[in-house]
């Protein structure tokens, strides 16, 4: 039970704070389709920042030191530079949709396909190979926090919550978490949370109110870019081993999809973000995942085939929104290009 929910974290977590991310873009007015190109590019930036500080030898100076929790200080550095790639980038499609006034859905898909062919171009010319990957060690060497390191004995017991949240997790759970509940409540309890909100209703209303429409949009999208990359980044590190290749399991659509199931509000989506990550995590474990307990039976014994398991996280996709989303309320104005003249 205590695997089965740290998996289901590890999955869950991205899906969650770049799910937040496109709420942030499509509240303000502008719709974000390019949230996988974002995650790609972010999480690019994370890996190279972490191989970077590598090369300058931090990590082997914080071994020999016996400094465990700076490999942890590394990791949120990482974080910071793919947030930053990720708002950058995501500037693209703001200036694309707010100041070209170009359609939406077309930008986003147009940066979907330029983010991959820029990382797997970068990373050959780099590594000389498809994939960027750490130069020593691995993600969870170096990044997973263990009972040890919160001076908690390795033989004693902390029951399953406690193996769930406290060992073998990594700090990227925390701290999304807590990023997580920031976000939403500066969207839904702060004066400016209200402003953007109103931009994707009704534009004109809120320019009627001395609210700057255009600075508002581009705010939306530059957090929401940011939130994206980071996205990637706790991607790469928790579920790719701190590598990556041009590619991140389609989890950019499946967090449009998990925003659209959460009816663009933060607490549905954290919810429907654990239901998707947990078949995620059965698409990735089923032939360790044990089902009574007694280390034999597990869901590869069932005798379904492989593919199946991995196909179900999708198929869920398909199967929830097709009962959701007539119920889905998008924001009004979205995708619409704000004209101060029209009323």
């Amino acid at each position: 039970m205590a695997f089965l929910i740290r998996q289901t974290l590890i999955y869950a977590i991205p899906l969650m704070i770049v799910a937040l991310a496109g709420v942030f873009a499509e509240r303000s007015g502008v719709i974000n389709l390019a949230l996988e190109g974002i995650m790609i590019f972010g999480a690019f930036m994370g890996v190279v920042a972490v191989r970077t500080m590598q090369s300058f030898g931090w990590f082997d100076a914080a071994k020999a030191a016996g400094k465990i929790w700076d490999y942890q200080w590394f990791l949120l550095l990482s974080l910071a530079v793919s947030a930053i790639a990720g708002c950058l980038f995501s500037l693209l499609l703001a200036f694309a949709a707010i100041n070209l006034k170009a359609d939406q859905t077309i930008s986003g898909t147009a940066l979907n396909m330029l983010a991959p062919a820029i990382v797997l171009f970068l990373v050959r010319v780099a590594a000389k190979q498809n994939v960027l990957q750490l130069l020593s060690g691995d993600s969870a060497t170096w990044f997973m926090v263990k009972k040890s390191m919160l001076g908690i004995e390795k033989s004693r017991n902390i029951g399953v919550m406690g193996e769930a949240f406290l060992n073998k997790v990594y700090l990227t759970t925390y701290f999304c978490v807590l990023l997580f509940i920031v976000m939403a409540v500066l969207l839904y309890k702060t004066r400016f949370g209200l402003r953007l909100r109103s931009c994707g209703e009704n534009p004109q209303a809120s320019a009627s109110l001395g609210i700057n429409v255009i600075r508002m949009r581009y705010a939306g999208c530059i957090i929401s870019g940011a939130l994206a990359g980071l996205g990637g980044c706790v991607f790469a590190v928790t579920t790719a081993n701190c590598s990556v290749n041009g590619d991140v399991a389609g989890f950019g659509f499946l967090a449009l999809a998990v925003m659209i199931f959460g009816n663009w509000k933060p607490l549905p989506i954290a919810g429907g973000a654990i239901l998707f990550g947990l078949f995620k995590c059965i698409a990735a474990s089923y032939q360790t995942l044990d089902i009574n307990g007694d280390g034999v039976f597990t869901l590869a014994n069932i005798g379904l085939n492989g593919h199946f398991y991995r196909m179900l996280p999708y198929l869920i996709t398909l199967v929830v929104l097709a009962f959701t989303s007539k119920s889905s309320r998008a924001p009004k104005a979205e995708g619409i290009p704000y004209d101060p003249g029209s009323r």
